[in-house]
């Protein structure tokens, strides 16, 4: 599913069509996602788009009365397309710009969601969500304290949205690795030197894949039709039998919490 990583290429694809600009109006095909598309985003005419951001997975759209909070699920995606350009089956959602563009948003699962809130103050679904981890509020001080006492597997930990957001599973496992941990290694474990090392390998993976224009493995695609080319420098996820790019040795996998994790054997101690 789209990370991170991803979202923030989308966002950095389709801001240029869209800030500054007017929204003449949105087009909703399907409103049955994850959740409902929210009712007021249809009635959304002559708006202008203030700025674009993110939070965690989700994409701000920041218009005169509100904010569009867009989520790509398992499976959307955004393109820039002309008015004209055919309508595919599972494009759900249609932001019609008085440029000549529209932003469309095609979901073959259904997964994601497109919301609207007056004010992003208590918005429900960001109100305990961890810090950014490309920020300053992500830093080794805070990690320590986090994991003080956690008996959660370190992969699972990384993961926590509410530890910190948008380090998906295949940016954990890579960052792991770069740092020699055991994805089971117990998050409460880990020592100071350990928690600078994994805040500094957190921020650079995630800033190359972002550089890189993000991964493409099966659905994720920029907003200009290119895949992701962060896939071509993966290290371990998705590697299992092949050799561990520093010691040959062959990559194995496990589940934890419900996701594939590909760690090296030799290269990551618990």
């Amino acid at each position: 599913m789209p990370e991170l990583p991803e979202v923030e290429t989308t966002k950095n694809g389709i801001s240029p069509y869209l800030e500054g600009f007017i929204i003449e109006k949105m087009i909703v095909r399907q409103p049955k996602l994850r959740w409902m598309v929210s009712e007021a985003l249809q009635s959304i005419s002559q708006q202008k788009v203030i700025s674009l951001s993110r939070r965690a997975k989700y994409l701000i759209i920041q218009i005169e009365t509100g904010y569009i909070i867009g989520h790509l699920g398992m499976s959307g995606s955004l393109r820039v397309v002309e008015k004209e350009d055919l309508i595919d089956k599972h494009d759900h959602l249609d932001i019609v710009m008085n440029n000549g563009k529209i932003v469309r948003y095609n979901d073959p699962r259904r997964f994601g969601a497109w919301l609207w809130t007056e004010t992003l103050d208590e918005f429900p679904l960001f109100v305990k969500l961890g810090p950014e981890p490309l920020s300053d509020a992500f830093n080794p001080d805070y990690l320590w304290k986090k994991s003080r006492k956690k008996q959660t597997a370190l992969k699972t930990f990384l993961m926590d949205n509410a530890v910190v957001v948008g380090v998906g599973n295949i940016y954990a496992n890579e960052t792991l690795f770069l740092c020699g941990l055991h994805p089971q290694k117990t998050a409460g474990s880990l020592t100071k030197a350990q928690c600078v090392q994994l805040v500094e390998q957190v921020k650079q993976v995630l800033a190359t894949a972002i550089q890189q224009g993000g991964t493409t493995l099966k659905d994720f695609l920029q907003p200009d039709g290119r895949p992701g080319y962060f896939a071509q420098a993966l290290l371990v996820y998705g590697n299992k039998d092949k050799p561990c790019p520093t010691c040959g040795t062959k990559i194995e996998s496990l589940v934890i919490g419900q996701r594939n994790s590909f760690y090296c054997p030799r290269c990551q101690k618990k």
